[in-house]
């Protein structure tokens, strides 16, 4: 094993769910299993014995609960946790709240056909991994962390739009970015890279939790004021007009970037739809979605922002994003916010000289 080989350790009560993410892990020139364990317990043990780089966890295991072990373990030794759950809607608010423990990603375990599935998610679950090693491990929220003081709107306007992209680390930095933000904020419109079956449950607890409206975007509803539309995990989500409003619309065209939904497509339609009216903000993921979309919505007189590397989970779209130009800001996660408020209200002066 060199001494770039990714150490990894598998945690799963199924025998069979090891012995496929062993195969597809040890495929891989740059990783390696170095241990197996079949629930928290055993794992514990294994992780002081062989220090692994990233852990990948199972939620529903026997003598301790995944997520009991993710909370201890991000608390006592925080590393990088890819967490494998079932493609259900109690898996998907369970995987959820597995993110906010501080667990950087998910694999889905497919329902059915599961050594095909598991094989089908092969280049995906390396392309995690990979992302994981290179990730800052993160601590839980707190619960008793305050709520964030709630901003103000500048200007009520339906022509006004924001526009978000995240990949890996994305539904908390999503979460923070619209947390503060009033329930009179212009309309959101966000891609976040999460396979069908997760995104309305993902909206649904952002709904919770914010001022404005979240939910799943829907093909041909009117964009508002005071809402944030998400696009579901297995469609791309576009902005378009009809007439003078501005309407959702869903595409199940083939994946951008290797991803469906793509923040490249979402980025595409908001420069040619909005233009100088939307402001475009890429957050923290792998890879390089998004980073071309961002060029482009700068170009058509977009204000763009690019959350920078030392608050980024991975600093892989936004590092590609300023690379090319396409950030016209850097700005830390905590400031992004109130940063577009500040531009909304810059764009409202204008407008009114």
């Amino acid at each position: 094993m060199g001494s770039t080989t990714i150490k990894v350790l598998c945690v799963d009560d199924s025998a069979l769910i090891r012995d496929l993410l062993s195969e597809i892990i040890n495929e891989q020139p740059d990783m390696e299993v170095v241990a197996v364990a079949p629930d928290p317990l055993v794992a514990r043990d294994l992780i002081k014995r062989h220090n692994p780089d990233v852990l990948t966890l199972d939620v529903e295991m026997p003598r301790m609960d995944g997520l009991d072990f993710l909370e201890r373990l991000m608390r006592l030794r925080p590393m990088p946790v890819l967490m494998v759950s079932s493609l259900t809607q109690a898996g998907s608010e369970v995987t959820l709240r597995a993110l906010e423990l501080g667990a950087l990603d998910f694999v889905a375990k497919p329902s059915l056909g599961i050594r095909s599935g598991m094989r089908e998610y092969a280049d995906d679950i390396a392309e995690k991994i990979r992302a994981a090693a290179k990730s800052r491990p993160r601590q839980a929220r707190k619960h008793d962390t305050p709520t964030p003081a709630r901003l103000k709107a500048p200007i009520s306007t339906s022509e006004k739009l924001i526009i978000i992209g995240a990949s890996t680390g994305g539904t908390e930095a999503i979460r923070a970015v619209l947390e503060p933000l009033p329930a009179n904020s212009p309309a959101i419109l966000i891609t976040q890279h999460m396979p069908g079956g997760f995104t309305r449950s993902f909206a649904e607890r952002l709904d919770r939790l914010c001022s404005i409206t979240v939910k799943e975007a829907s093909d041909g509803e009117r964009v508002l004021p005071g809402h944030a539309y998400i696009a579901p995990g297995d469609h791309h989500l576009k902005l378009s007009r009809s007439g003078a409003n501005y309407v959702a619309r869903l595409d199940d065209g083939p994946p951008v970037n290797r991803h469906r939904p793509s923040v490249d497509v979402l980025f595409h339609s908001a420069a040619t739809q909005a233009g100088r009216n939307a402001i475009g903000v890429l957050l923290t993921g792998m890879g390089k979605d998004g980073a071309a979309g961002l060029v482009e919505m700068r170009q058509a007189g977009s204000p763009t922002i690019a959350q920078d590397e030392a608050s980024c989970v991975v600093f892989g779209m936004p590092r590609e994003a300023i690379a090319m130009g396409g950030a016209q800001e850097v700005v830390s996660l905590e400031h992004i916010p109130e940063r577009v408020m500040a531009l909304i209200a810059a764009s409202g002066r204008a407008q009114r000289v």
